[in-house]
């Protein structure tokens, strides 16, 4: 085999991340070298290459689904949103500035495509096959003109495209359409065909409308996946919680973090939990900060028998919390506040003073601290913390990112750096690369609890100074469960999808002959 394919959706979150990753889960097992492509992702959960490159989370993960390494040239562009109307742009791993998005498409995204393309081209001439993922929808027609991930990246690299389409949202069959109706002829002839996600109930029911929509556009439906939970891993735009093993997942989205009360109920609804006999639940409390960025910190600890993750945002939701977790955000200073108004702040100060459990975790460490000095991400100068350790930050213009190792609470640990503070411990006990004091950790590690051994001991500290009657399983392995759950999309794809069909497709391009549907849009 020798080819591509871009999965494109009909709206963000139709399962572009998970159907890419369970196409890259199905070749591999196939015996393909594959590597997975996103062009431009926008996202505030990200990931540190070995080579120090940031790059999106979703990618990460499709190159674990590929069993090889994640590489810059994997998503040569990610836009951190700061606000809803402008990001730090990311460049082949490293930060090149701050754009509005008018800035952005005003020029600088046509500017990319070259480069977009020589990575492209480089991973294609180095594996059988790439799988790329799209974003958002390949109609945004107010965009076209300056797309580089989807039809774009499509027309440029000649890769046909299986459009998505979350049938639980309902519309699939008029979203199927008026995707293909709004693009160019010229796009047009890259589309292949379409592909359910997310289904639930008789397939037999569906086919009448699948064939009518065969004879309305000429184009194929390639699979119809059955809804699965649990399967949303290392999301782009949204907050999520895997569910504890057995149990069913609690999820909410939100967008750059501007969270609703609603989409936060959804969180904060509990998977059934029972803990081993003669022990107790642990339960965690994420404070639910603005731009929160690689929430993804907690699945590890979701993922533990006996132990409940919720995200909350009102201080009396922290009363029965063993443990507090305040995450990383792309606005430090801005959650600090938000921690503040919302009363927040009080409540973690006081569990501080109590003895009980609280953990910072990149800005949520730097939250903790005494001080923060920002003249660069909020630039609001010197701002006091919580006063919980004995940390004063710095901001500096360049962007630390690293892949650290080492040990804590006995046990070896692994993790990954992105952030611009630096923080000044001047007290407490070393942990990690910040400190500890009584029962008050704070580190800029994210991923360090995906370490089995240190999440163990983590949690043994976290019961006994909660007062809980509560041992961590102790054969809890978070990279098998990982595992498992990349296994389970190759299996979706196996099981739900023509993959003879899709082997043609990737193997030899669009079939050729497809219809044109007016009205399209001027190439």
């Amino acid at each position: 085999m020798s080819g591509g394919l871009l999965v494109a959706g009909t709206t963000s979150d139709a399962g572009k991340s998970v159907v890419t990753a369970g196409i890259c889960r199905w070749l591999v097992r196939q015996g393909v070298k594959v590597a997975p492509f996103k062009a431009q992702n926008m996202s505030l959960n990200s990931f540190v290459t070995r080579e120090g490159a940031e790059i999106g989370r979703a990618q990460a993960m499709q190159a674990q689904a590929c069993r090889i390494e994640p590489t810059a040239l994997m998503n040569p562009v990610l836009l951190k949103p700061g606000s809803d109307r402008s990001s730090q742009v990311v460049l082949m791993g490293k930060p090149v500035g701050e754009l509005s998005a008018r800035g952005y498409h005003g020029g600088r995204q046509e500017a990319l495509l070259g480069t977009v393309l020589e990575c492209l081209a480089s991973l294609r001439s180095s594996y059988d096959a790439v799988i790329c993922e799209g974003a958002g929808s390949p109609a945004e027609i107010n965009l076209r003109r300056t797309d580089i991930v989807n039809m774009g990246i499509a027309r440029n690299a000649r890769l046909p495209v299986l459009v998505v389409g979350d049938i639980d949202r309902g519309g699939v069959f008029a979203s199927f359409f008026g995707t293909v109706a709004l693009l160019s002829r010229e796009d047009q002839e890259l589309v292949a065909g379409f592909l359910v996600n997310k289904f639930r109930g008789d397939v037999t029911l569906l086919e009448p409308g699948l064939d009518m929509l065969h004879g309305l556009t000429g184009r194929r439906t390639y699979g119809v996946l059955p809804f699965r939970h649990g399967l949303g891993i290392d999301e782009e735009d949204g907050m999520g919680v895997p569910p504890a093993r057995g149990g069913t997942p609690a999820r909410a989205k939100s967008r750059v973090g501007e969270e609703s009360r609603a989409s936060l109920q959804e969180a904060v609804r509990e998977s059934e939990v029972t803990a081993p006999a003669g022990e107790d639940v642990l339960r965690v409390a994420v404070c639910a900060i603005p731009l929160m960025s690689n929430f993804t910190d907690v699945d590890a600890l979701a993922a533990e028998p006996g132990v409940v993750v919720r995200f909350v945002d009102r201080p009396e939701e922290l009363a029965d919390a063993d443990l507090v977790i305040i995450p990383g955000t792309r606005g430090t200073v801005r959650a600090l506040e938000w921690l503040r108004e919302r009363g927040l702040a009080k409540a973690v100060v006081r569990r501080a003073v109590d003895g009980r459990p609280v953990l910072g975790i990149c800005g949520g460490f730097q939250i903790l601290g005494e001080r923060i000095e920002d003249e660069v991400e909020s630039r609001h100068g010197v701002v006091d913390g919580l006063g919980i350790l004995p940390v004063r930050v710095r901001f500096a213009h360049e962007k630390t990112l690293a892949r650290p190792v080492g040990e804590a609470l006995g046990e070896p640990v692994e993790g990954y750096e992105i952030h611009h503070g630096v923080a000044d411990v001047v007290g407490g006990e070393p942990f990690l690369d910040g400190c500890r004091v009584g029962s008050v950790w704070g580190t800029h590690w994210h991923g360090s609890l995906e370490s089995d051994g240190f999440r163990r001991a983590f949690l043994r500290e976290v019961a006994a100074a909660a007062g809980r009657r509560f041992v961590p399983a102790a054969g809890t392995s978070f990279a098998a469960l990982r595992e498992e759950q990349l296994d389970r999309l190759g299996d979706l794809i196996e099981q739900h999808a023509d993959t003879d069909a899709l082997w043609r497709l990737i193997e030899s391009g669009a079939p050729r002959g497809l219809p044109f549907l007016p009205p399209g849009v001027p190439a």
